[in-house]
């Protein structure tokens, strides 16, 4: 598929991946959204459990996806799916992107330490929060953390 729509570039364009040609995008449509797909299954395997255990060890991942130019997960593409599909690898994460792992990051974080402490209340409302907010980034490329950047700091303008 070398077409892409309008709308699909700018979704990847407001997570900060700019410069790309259609064709590109197009390609990293669908690979871009498997890391947040494993995030949002762990994240929903751990809040739907109340286990804190579960959502501590995702909190690494999640970490390194901010600090790496890509996430931990993108590996399984980059060096495994690509070569099947015969697709480009994922461009290095952009600030955009970044801010995103940084927010699941915290989220995983506030929800482990809910239940910890004994309010899994908020360990439920931040969990789901958290799966809701993956859920709608794998099924449609829409990224929330990066429409929370883009209030804040202005639309992604690519050249």
């Amino acid at each position: 598929m070398s077409q892409v729509t309008a709308t699909v570039r700018e979704r990847i364009q407001a997570q900060g991946f700019c410069g790309l040609d259609d064709a590109t995008y197009a390609q990293i449509n669908y690979p871009l959204r498997l890391s947040p797909a494993i995030c949002m299954v762990w994240a929903a395997v751990g809040t739907a459990l109340a286990s804190t255990t579960i959502l501590w060890a995702l909190v690494p991942f999640a970490a390194l996806g901010a600090i790496l130019p890509g996430h931990p997960f993108d590996v399984l593409y980059n060096y495994g799916l690509r070569r099947i599909f015969g697709t480009p690898p994922l461009p290095r994460y952009p600030i955009r992107r970044r801010f995103a792992c940084v927010m699941a990051t915290l989220m995983l974080v506030a929800a482990a330490w809910g239940f910890q402490a004994g309010m899994p209340m908020v360990g439920y409302i931040v969990g789901w929060s958290l799966v809701g907010a993956a859920f709608v980034n794998v099924s449609t490329g829409f990224c929330v953390p990066s429409f929370i950047y883009r209030l804040a700091f202005g639309k992604m303008v690519c050249k």
